[in-house]
């Protein structure tokens, strides 16, 4: 079986697993279709055939940022599991730790401007970009609004531009096919050239806890249409397969990548190939 990586997934120690995943669905009236554990995404991957998964720390208390990423360090490579370091721009001794995080073998960071409440192009972030770029670390952005944070616009598409104006050489994977609920405008992203978007969470529909707290039209993602277009802004050789896990189902996330890209060199660039070359890792035939 050819590799398939999932390029964005959640996992959560296994002692506060069951609790962060509730509070999060209560926060934004979604189905979790794991508990959030590291036994559960290799159960889920299993089932839908995806051989390696990226898992993305965020770090919400500046404190904490050591011990994410020692936790992150502990776990990756297990498994076909690969995790990423986490960052928050106010993290004591932030160039530091970035460079700590390179050493230990991680090949990029997450960050999440929403959860942290610091706008993208805050200085503050903008020094993170250049601690990554000075560190030959990649940075994956959660990227336009968040569904559990309605009116919140730390990471929109708008100012997404204009941090990337001003940053140097820094590889960033613009999350949910470069903007969240702004796709519509996402593509002006695509004219940076160190950008990548991953798929995560943005085709199809929303899978409510409460059928009637959102709206029909609030429920609707990306349709077909739609996604390829982005996908052609960007171009396939910066795309890159992701779910979301535990907020999409792996399998089914599959199944409409594979649905909607119809060419087979693309499939291979989104499903494997654009991100073993961001992780640095053999290249599968």
């Amino acid at each position: 079986m050819k590799r398939i990586i999932d390029f964005h997934t959640h996992t959560f120690p296994d002692k506060i697993a069951a609790g962060t995943i509730q509070n999060m669905s209560d926060m934004s009236r979604l189905t979790a279709f794991t508990n959030g554990t590291e036994s559960a995404l290799l159960a889920s991957m299993k089932e839908a055939d995806i051989t390696n998964s990226v898992v993305l720390p965020v770090v919400t208390n500046p404190d904490k940022t050591e011990s994410v990423n020692n936790f992150s360090v502990e776990m990756n490579g297990k498994d076909g599991i690969f995790h990423l370091g986490g960052i928050h721009p106010f993290t004591p001794g932030m160039k530091k730790e970035m460079a700590r995080i390179a050493s230990l073998g991680l090949r990029g960071v997450k960050i999440h401007p929403v959860y942290q409440y610091t706008d993208i192009d805050d200085p503050a972030f903008l020094d993170v970009l250049y601690a990554a770029g000075e560190n030959g670390l990649f940075v994956v952005m959660h990227t336009g609004h968040d569904v559990g944070f309605p009116g919140e616009e730390q990471a929109v598409v708008e100012k997404t531009a204009n941090a990337l104006r001003q940053v140097g050489n820094v590889t960033m994977v613009l999350a949910h096919m470069g903007g969240w609920g702004q796709w519509e405008k996402s593509a002006m992203l695509a004219e940076f050239p160190n950008t990548y978007i991953d798929t995560a969470f943005s085709y199809g529909c929303l899978h409510p806890t409460e059928p009637d707290y959102y709206t029909h039209e609030e429920t609707r993602l990306l349709d077909a249409e739609g996604f390829i277009k982005i996908v052609e802004a960007f171009g396939a050789k910066r795309v890159l397969f992701g779910t979301d896990s535990p907020w999409s189902s792996q399998k089914d996330s599959l199944n409409d990548v594979l649905t909607l890209i119809k060419d087979d060199e693309d499939r291979e660039l989104i499903l494997h190939k654009n991100a073993e070359r961001l992780l640095g890792i053999e290249e599968s035939k």
